[in-house]
């Protein structure tokens, strides 16, 4: 992967693609890269994705992933590798559970448990998607948006765009003073172009897409914005729930909301409906918030 204009469409969707198909170095061990031009710290949902990576790599493939839950304990330096090592924590009748831990310097910056299912067949139902969302088409595009925040184009031009979001709401990198308060942030989501059809796969680069937007909507209940002016922030914890099968390039809504925060932290939780209204995931972060100064 060179450096360049930033990628997009399926030429970004394949840059990720190498992001997650992390070196087997040992029998429970492996080694992951990030992109050549990103944050000044390794993305949260990267090494939550690669991480389920090395996790579900060790796992039987009938089975499949149905949670994790992982804790950012260091910030990740993207000029470096992460090397990952997996613990078999169990191999039951039904279930496998694995402890997967990401290491830079030999300390751990990340470390995530989950959980594997064989399928079964049980009582299903789910809470109705949210009514009058308009539909992805319906809502700008980022490029769009952008428009409107030439300042904004420096950052976004350089970095690879796999993932197309399209914001029903203002989003948080807006101008302080742009964004009205709003109780839900809700954005449309899809991998801008085709992946291969491991469920594994899709469940990584969903994991890599679930924390792109969910801190967000803390801020959102304020009507605040990240950045000078406003907030900035980290997280703190992540933990991901799949219910159904589904395929992560293709379009499913983020309805998140925050239903607290206190002492500099702020709380998100978060579900993801398909187009036709199933509901195929569920998420909950803690994030660290602090003011800035313009």
């Amino acid at each position: 992967m060179s450096e360049g204009p930033a990628a997009t469409g399926q030429a970004a969707v394949d840059q990720l693609l190498e992001v997650l198909d992390l070196d087997q170095t040992g029998a429970m061990a492996f080694r992951g890269i990030s992109p050549p031009v990103g944050p000044q710290r390794v993305y949260g949902g990267q090494v939550a994705g690669q991480a389920l990576v090395a996790a579900g790599r060790t796992v039987d493939p009938e089975r499949f992933v149905h949670s994790l839950h992982g804790y950012f304990v260091r910030p990740g330096d993207p000029a470096e590798p992460i090397e990952y090592q997996v613990e078999n924590v169990r191999d039951g009748r039904s279930f496998s559970v694995r402890r997967s831990v990401a290491l830079q310097h030999d300390k751990p910056i990340f470390f995530m448990s989950a959980s594997f299912q064989r399928q079964e067949e049980g009582l299903d139902h789910h809470a109705p998607v949210p009514p009058d969302v308009p539909a992805p088409d319906d809502v700008p595009t980022m490029t769009d948006r952008l428009s409107r925040y030439p300042e904004r184009l420096g950052i976004w031009g350089q970095i690879p765009r796999p993932i197309d979001v399209r914001y029903v709401g203002e989003p948080g990198w807006v101008r302080p003073g742009d964004r009205p308060a709003e109780p839900h942030q809700r954005v449309w989501m899809r991998l801008d172009g085709k992946l291969p059809d491991d469920p594994l796969l899709h469940a990584c680069a969903l994991t890599y897409a679930s924390d792109l937007t969910l801190l967000d909507s803390v801020l959102s209940v304020h009507g605040e914005v990240w950045g000078p002016g406003g907030v900035v922030g980290a997280s703190l914890d992540h933990a991901l729930w799949f219910h159904r099968s589904f395929r992560a390039d293709e379009w499913f809504l983020y309805d998140c909301w925050s239903p607290s925060a206190s002492g500099a932290r702020g709380l998100a939780t978060g579900r993801m409906f398909t187009t036709d209204g199933r509901h195929i995931a569920s998420a909950v972060q803690e994030g660290l918030l602090r003011r800035v100064g313009a």
